[in-house]
C-alpha cells in the first residue's frame, strides 16, 4: 500500500528491503541514539532489518500494526523515515500507538508533520480507529510540536515510561481522538 501527498510517499513494508532499512539506520545511528533504546550491532544489518520487515508484514495481515516507510517523491529511492500505527487494539478500545522517526538530514522541513497527518487520516478514515496515542520525551520539543500541529492533546506524564539509550525516561502522553465516531457533532480538535 502507498499513501501519498504532494511531497511524500508512505509505503508499506512489502515495498522496502532490509538493505534500504539498514542503510537508513546506519546513516542515522548517532542522530537517533538519544531517542531510541540501545541497539546492538546486529540491529544495523540488512538480515536483521529483513526479519523485522517480515514481522511487520504479518502485523499488517493480522491488522495488529501498520508501519509505513517515508520517501520523498523527488528522491523515491531513499528512505527518510518511519511512521507506524503500532499495537492496534480493536473492539471497544479501537486504539493504537503512533511511533515516528525521521532522518536527521531532513528535519525542520514539515515532512514529519505531513507524515503524521497522513497516518492519522489512514487510522481514522480507512481503519476506523477511535484513538491514537503517542508518547514523547519532554525534551523532544520538535516531536511534541509535530503532534500538536496535528491536533494531539496532552493527557499527562508517564513517569519512567521507556528505557531510552540506557536511561528510564519520562514521556508526555499525547492523544488524538476520532470525534466523528461519537455522533454528537464534535469536531476533531
Amino acid at each position: 500500500m502507498t499513501l501519498e501527498n504532494e511531497a511524500l510517499l508512505l509505503v508499506s513494508p512489502d515495498q522496502v528491503t532490509g538493505e534500504e532499512l539498514a542503510d537508513y539506520y546506519c546513516r542515522n545511528r548517532e542522530f537517533l541514539r538519544e531517542y531510541e533504546p540501545e541497539r546492538d550491532e546486529l540491529f544495523y544489518t540488512a538480515a536483521f532489518q529483513q526479519s523485522l520487515l517480515a514481522q511487520e508484514k504479518r502485523d499488517w495481515e493480522q491488522k495488529q500494526g501498520f508501519r509505513f516507510y517515508i520517501r520523498l517523491k523527488a528522491e523515491s529511492d531513499r528512505l527518510i523515515g518511519v511512521i507506524g500505527l503500532n499495537q492496534v487494539v480493536w473492539g471497544a478500545f479501537c486504539s493504537c500507538f503512533l511511533g515516528m522517526k525521521l532522518d536527521g538530514a531532513y528535519g525542520s522541513r514539515g515532512y514529519a508533520t505531513m507524515a503524521v497527518g497522513m497516518a492519522v487520516d489512514f487510522a481514522f478514515h480507512r481503519l476506523g480507529l477511535h484513538r491514537i496515542e503517542a508518547n514523547v520525551m519532554p525534551r523532544n520539543q520538535r516531536s511534541l510540536r509535530v503532534l500538536e500541529k496535528n491536533g494531539f492533546e496532552k493527557e499527562g506524564l508517564s513517569r519512567y515510561y521507556l528505557k531510552i539509550n540506557g536511561i528510564w525516561e519520562d514521556h508526555i502522553h499525547m492523544v488524538k481522538l476520532n470525534y466523528a465516531m461519537h455522533g454528537d457533532g464534535r469536531k476533531e480538535g
